[in-house]
Formats: C-alpha cells, sequence, structure tokens
C-alpha cells in the first residue's frame, strides 16, 4: 500500500478542500480524513481521470476531486497499477 497526502473537492463546489490521505493498492483506493474512512472502493468500481484541476474520481454516481501533494508519483503508481492488472 501507498499513501499519500491530497485535498479532496466536490465536483462543482468550490471552497470545500479537505485534506485527507489517499492509500492505493493493486485493488483499490481508500480515502480518509484522520480516522475517518470516507471512501473505500475497488478500482473496478471507479474511473480515475487526470485532469488540470486535479485527478477526478466517478464512483457510484458521484465525482470528486483529489488534489495530490505528490502527484507525479501517484501518477506512477496508478500506471504500474494498471500495467500490472492488464498483464496478470
Amino acid at each position: 500500500m501507498t499513501s499519500f497526502d491530497a485535498r479532496l473537492r466536490l465536483q462543482g463546489r468550490i471552497g470545500f478542500p479537505l485534506g485527507v490521505v489517499v492509500d492505493l493498492t493493486e485493488q483499490s483506493l481508500r480515502v480518509r480524513a484522520g480516522e475517518k474512512e470516507l471512501a473505500n472502493w475497488t478500482l473496478d468500481e471507479i474511473r480515475i481521470a487526470s485532469e488540470a484541476d486535479g485527478y477526478h474520481i466517478v464512483a457510484e454516481g458521484e465525482e470528486v476531486i483529489l488534489n495530490v501533494t505528490d502527484s507525479a508519483r501517484f501518477a506512477v503508481e496508478l500506471g504500474a497499477i494498471d500495467f500490472l492488472r492488464r498483464s496478470g
């Protein structure tokens, strides 16, 4: 598991950044604020797109935007997971 500090915003809502930690594994993406788990999705149930304002994640009919502190490392981890899932 790799963890990343990030800011979470809801699509279409300005001024709602929340400090979160994103835990990424080969199977799932979990978002938590302190001890509270906000989301825990398998990678099969979400869509992730890198856009100019952050990583857009669509899950369960909702869209959130993550601004990851180390976005380059997050992109590398996502790419490696995608590669492993396609070749496995």
